[in-house]
Formats: C-alpha cells, structure tokens, sequence
C-alpha cells in the first residue's frame, strides 16, 4: 500500500497549527493565572478531660500567570476565627456587608504560592467556608489537589509524541475509509 503524503499533510497541518496556535498564544499571552488547590480537610478528636473535635483543612493559591496578579480575594461564607496564612504576607480581611469575610491580598507576583490553613470547630464544616477565589481580571481555577505519581519528563514527552502521531493515523485511515468507500455508496445508491 502506497502512502499518499500529500493526504497525510493535508490532514496533518491545521492539527499541527492548532497545537502550535494554543502553545503560542500561551506563551506570549500576558496575564495573571490563579489556581487553588484545596489540599487536605481532617477532624480531630482530642482527648482529655473534656473531649473536642477540631476540624481543619487547607488551600494552596499560586499564581501560575505571567503578571501579578492584583486584588485577590478569597471570599467566604463563615471564616473561621483561626486561619494561618504562610508564608508571611501582607493581607487584610474585610467583611462582606451581606455576611461572610473576604481574605484580600494587593498583589500575588508571578509564580507566588501562598497557603492557608483554617482551623475550627463543629458545627461548621468545610463545605460552608468557602465561597470563591477571585482577582482583578477573573476567576481562580479551583483544583483539589491528590497525591499523584509524577512521571519522567522523557516518559511524558514519549507519551504525547505517540498520541499525536496516533490521532494523524486515525484521521489518515478514517480519511482512506471514505475514499474507499465512496465509490461503493455511489454503487447502492445506483442500485436503489
């Protein structure tokens, strides 16, 4: 079987540009990009005289962007009394006059991470803390972070070298398919 090249270029060349188009325009675009990792949430039981349930949980706020990002604020229902914010950076609470508080930093530069540990007790629950991240110019991407195995860069760019020559291969004989099957639906279609 004799590959047509010109087909496979064909085919080939926008999927090509699309990716290419998405990893430029990632490249030079310049603005802020927030992601929240929401990392843990446990309940204690301490024991002693008198026992008690503390409840804990935890997020990571990183950004991730080109430029600072500005204004960011971490808008919640019920803000617990005790939260840790570290490292140590300038920050401010203001209350939301509708009820809930706002955690406010000016700026987060480029590549900043920032975490925050919350600390409370029943009956407030994680669920009804917070209500969203935002900045300046938009919304956090809220992640709940799992432990994951990393894997080798090498491994990584393997794995989406053998996807984009795979999905070529399939458009290529899905693209073989129609031609070989063309001549056989204008064949019923005559016979109809």
């Amino acid at each position: 079987m004799k590959i047509d090249w010109a087909v496979i270029a064909t085919i080939a060349s926008p999927i090509i540009a699309l990716f290419l188009g998405a990893l430029l325009n990632r490249v030079i675009e310049c603005k802020a990009r927030l992601i929240a990792y929401f990392s843990h949430s446990a309940a204690f039981n301490l024991t002693g005289n008198s026992p008690v349930t503390v409840h804990t949980h935890g997020i990571v706020l990183k950004n991730t962007g080109k430029k600072p990002a500005v204004d960011v604020r971490i808008r919640h229902h019920t803000l617990p009394r005790d939260f840790r914010v570290y490292p140590v950076l300038e920050h401010r609470v203001e209350n939301i006059p509708s009820g809930g508080a706002e955690i406010v930093f000016p700026t987060l530069v480029p590549n900043e991470q920032v975490s925050i540990s919350y600390l409370y007790f029943p009956p407030l629950l994680y669920s009804q803390i917070h209500a969203g991240i935002r900045h300046s110019e938009g919304f956090a991407t809220e992640v709940v972070a799992l432990p994951t195995p990393q894997y080798p860069w090498w491994l990584q760019k393997t794995l989406w070298f053998l996807l984009t020559l795979g999905s070529i291969s399939s458009l290529y004989l899905f693209w073989k398919a129609i031609v070989f099957l063309g001549p056989v639906f204008e064949w019923l279609k005559d016979k109809g």
